[in-house]
């Protein structure tokens, strides 16, 4: 860890969210079938979108380094950003296990995202990804405008959510018709690690990321047949076989529209000058 990293993290001593406190519960599903569909079919979407390695690029939220790490072996330049100490201690750890080019191409900042827009990077970074943190925030608006601000012109946002559009498919498939119920037409929900939860719709979240100068060019959706395993499932020996029938569900209509999280791919748009 380097100089500036060490001041980073301790002059964010304090920073929580609505995460914090929940790091064993989720710790826990880590390497389970839920969390390899999740994992695997992020990292191949994300494949078919990112520029070639050697540019940069900012995980906001980024945990325990899964996605980052990954990145980072395939030559990309990663900054993981994250709240939570206990999981960018993992992450750490993970790191410190690589090969020497493999640490050089990371960064760690313990931190919220929202204070990043007081923190600029120059130049700003060709990719950002922010998975599984929009969920945490009653109004996504701040942090999204914090991720445009990241990302270069032309660049991409990455964003992992919860999928308000099919929030009662999950209680639905469990047989509870009471959640089921209160589902259709609510954004909020209690996920898997104890937490109150905001889901986003995809109309929604296409036009509140017009707003920050962001366009929608692709999206997928993600666990569409595995989101009701259980958090003790672990992937099964024909995972390959499930990974496939994910992976074409996910980039696929009417399947991706029921997916448990949509992953939106958006570009910053590129302000051209008007005539004269």
């Amino acid at each position: 860890m380097d100089a500036e990293q060490v001041m980073v993290r301790a002059a964010s001593a304090r920073v929580s969210t609505a995460f914090t406190g929940r790091e064993g519960r989720w710790q826990a599903g880590l390497g389970r079938l839920r969390d390899v569909v999740r994992q695997e079919l992020v990292t191949r979407q994300l494949a078919a979108e990112l520029p070639p390695p050697l540019v940069r690029i900012m995980d906001c939220g980024c945990g325990q380094g899964t996605q980052a790490l990954r990145l980072a072996r395939r030559g990309y330049e990663v900054t993981g950003v994250d709240a939570s100490a206990e999981l960018l201690a993992r992450f750490e750890r993970d790191v410190a296990a690589e090969p020497a080019e493999v640490r050089a191409r990371v960064r760690v900042r313990r931190d919220l995202i929202e204070n990043l827009a007081e923190r600029p990077f120059a130049p700003p970074f060709a990719v950002v990804l922010c998975h599984g943190l929009l969920m945490y925030l009653p109004d996504p608006g701040p942090v999204l405008r914090v991720l445009a601000g990241l990302t270069a012109p032309g660049g991409i946002v990455s964003l992992l959510v919860r999928n308000g559009d099919a929030l009662a498919m999950r209680p639905g498939l469990a047989g509870d018709w009471t959640a089921a119920a209160a589902a259709f037409g609510s954004v909020a929900y209690a996920n898997r690690i104890g937490a109150t939860a905001r889901a986003d719709r995809l109309g929604e979240l296409t036009s509140r990321l017009a707003a920050c100068g962001l366009e929608v060019t692709a999206w997928y959706g993600v666990r569409v047949f595995t989101d009701t395993a259980p958090d003790d499932a672990e992937p099964p020996p024909d995972l390959e076989a499930l990974l496939a029938c994910e992976e074409q569900a996910g980039r696929t209509d009417p399947y991706r529209q029921v997916a448990a999280l949509l992953h939106v791919i958006a570009r910053r748009v590129i302000r051209r000058p008007g005539p004269g």
